[in-house]
C-alpha cells in the first residue's frame, strides 16, 4: 500500500476546494492507498476573506484522516508542518495551488520533503495567474513552483500560464472531474419543493460565490431585456457575496430586474447543493474571465444544461448547441443565449450531456497524477 498526503482545504473549511480534496482522497482510498489530508488551522487572514465565515456547518467526514495543522501566516508553523511531513515519509504529496498568497507557506513546507528519498510532490494548479491581482503575486508563485516536482492543471489556460514559471518539469492537463459527492439527481419538482420555489415556470440558476469576474452583473442586466420578461424567465441567484454587494443591489432595485430574481445570497451548504442544481432548467456562468469552473462539473453530474461565456476553458467543456449554449460576455449576447436555449428545448441537450460527461472521471485524474509522479526522477 502506498501513502498519499493531500495538502489543501478540507473540513472544517468549506467550499469547492475542500469538497474536491475530500473527493480526491476517497478516490485514492478506492485504489487501496493510505491518505491523509493536511488542512489549515488558519487559511486566510480576515482582510483576504470577504465571506461571512471560512468554516462549514456540516458534520466532519468520518471516513477521512484530516489533520488541521497549517497556519498560512506563521513561518514557525510552516517549519513545524514541514518537519512533520518529512517524518510521515509519504510516497506522494498532492498540493493544491489556487492563490499566490499561499505560495510562501506551501513552498516552505514542501521544501522539507521535496528531494526526500521516494517522496514525489505533484501540484494540482487551479490558477497560476490569479483573477484578482495583488503585489507579490509573481514572486510568491515563483517561490512555490520551485518546490514542486510536477504539475497537473484542469484547464489549458492554466497549463499555458504555468509555462511562464516552469518549462522543464512534467506537466499535464486533465479536465476537472465531476462533483459526484453531493448526492444523486432529484426530480425538478422535488428540488423546487424543498427550496420553496414555484413548481411551474422557467427558472435559470447562477450558482457560487459572487465576485466581479463571474459576471453576475452582466446576467442581471440581461434579465432586464424585455424578451426575458415576455418569456416568463426568472433567475435564481444562489451564493454568497464575496465583494461589496452595492453594485448588484443597484441592479436588483430596478423593478424590471428585481421582480424577476429570486435571491438566496448566502453560502449554500453541501447538503443543499443538489436541490439548487436540480431546480433549474439552465445553469448560467456569465464569466468575464475564467480558467475552469467547479460549477460546470456540478451541472454535468446533475445533468443540467449550461450557458457559458466564451472565456477561458468554459467553451471547451460545454460544446455549443450540444451540452449547452456558448455566448459572448455581454448582456445582449447572454439574453440571446438564454432565449436560444428555451427555443431549442432542454430535452435536446440531455443525451449530449450524458455522453460528454463520461470524459470527466476521477479515475482519469488519479491515473494522470500517478503518471506524473512516476515521471519524476529521484
Amino acid at each position: 500500500m502506498s501513502s498519499v498526503v493531500i495538502i489543501g482545504p478540507a473540513h472544517p473549511l468549506r467550499g469547492g476546494l475542500a469538497s474536491f480534496n475530500e473527493r480526491l482522497a476517497r478516490q485514492f482510498q478506492l485504489t487501496g492507498q493510505s491518505v491523509t489530508i493536511l488542512t489549515f488551522s488558519l487559511q486566510y487572514p480576515g482582510f483576504l476573506f470577504p465571506g461571512t465565515t471560512q468554516y462549514s456547518s456540516e458534520p466532519a467526514p468520518q471516513d477521512l484522516d484530516i489533520r488541521v495543522c497549517i497556519n498560512s501566516v506563521n513561518p514557525l508553523n510552516w517549519i513545524r508542518t514541514g518537519l512533520m511531513l518529512r517524518r510521515m515519509r509519504p510516497d506522494l504529496v498532492i498540493v493544491r495551488y489556487w492563490l499566490p498568497f499561499m505560495g510562501p507557506a506551501l513552498g516552505t513546507i514542501l521544501r522539507f520533503v521535496r528531494g526526500s528519498s521516494g517522496t514525489r510532490v505533484v501540484c494540482i494548479a487551479d490558477n497560476i495567474i490569479p483573477h484578482e491581482k495583488r503585489p507579490g503575486d509573481h514572486m510568491f508563485t515563483r517561490y512555490f513552483v520551485a518546490s514542486v516536482d510536477a504539475f497537473l492543471t484542469m484547464s489549458e489556460k492554466v497549463l499555458a500560464d504555468l509555462k511562464l514559471f516552469n518549462d522543464r518539469k512534467p506537466a499535464q492537463f486533465v479536465p476537472h472531474p465531476l462533483y459526484d459527492n453531493f448526492g444523486d439527481p432529484l426530480a425538478q419538482a422535488e428540488a423546487r419543493t424543498a427550496l420553496g420555489l414555484p413548481l411551474e415556470g422557467r427558472i435559470i440558476l447562477f450558482f457560487g460565490f459572487i465576485r466581479r469576474y463571474k459576471g453576475l452583473d452582466l446576467l442581471l442586466e440581461a434579465m432586464a431585456d424585455p424578451r426575458i420578461a415576455e418569456a416568463g424567465i426568472r433567475l435564481l441567484v444562489a451564493g454568497e457575496f464575496y465583494e461589496d454587494e452595492a453594485q448588484y443591489r443597484a441592479l436588483l432595485d430596478r423593478p424590471e430586474i428585481g421582480e424577476r430574481v429570486i435571491e438566496r445570497t448566502v453560502f449554500i451548504p453541501d447538503s443543499q447543493v443538489r436541490h439548487y442544481l436540480c431546480s433549474a432548467d439552465l445553469v448560467v456562468q456569465p464569466y468575464r474571465s475564467a480558467t475552469q469552473s467547479g460549477v460546470t462539473p456540478l451541472a454535468y453530474h446533475f445533468e443540467v444544461p449550461m450557458l457559458v461565456t466564451r472565456v477561458g476553458a468554459l467553451p471547451d467543456m460545454v460544446p455549443d448547441g450540444q451540452v449547452g449554449i456558448v455566448c459572448e460576455p455581454d448582456p445582449t449576447s447572454i439574453a440571446d443565449g438564454i432565449l436560444r436555449f428555451y427555443a431549442i428545448g432542454a430535452d435536446h441537450f440531455i443525451p449530449h450531456i450524458r455522453s460528454e460527461k463520461r470524459k470527466y472521471t476521477w479515475k482519469r485524474l488519479d491515473d494522470t497524477l500517478q503518471i506524473l509522479a512516476n515521471a519524476v526522477q529521484k
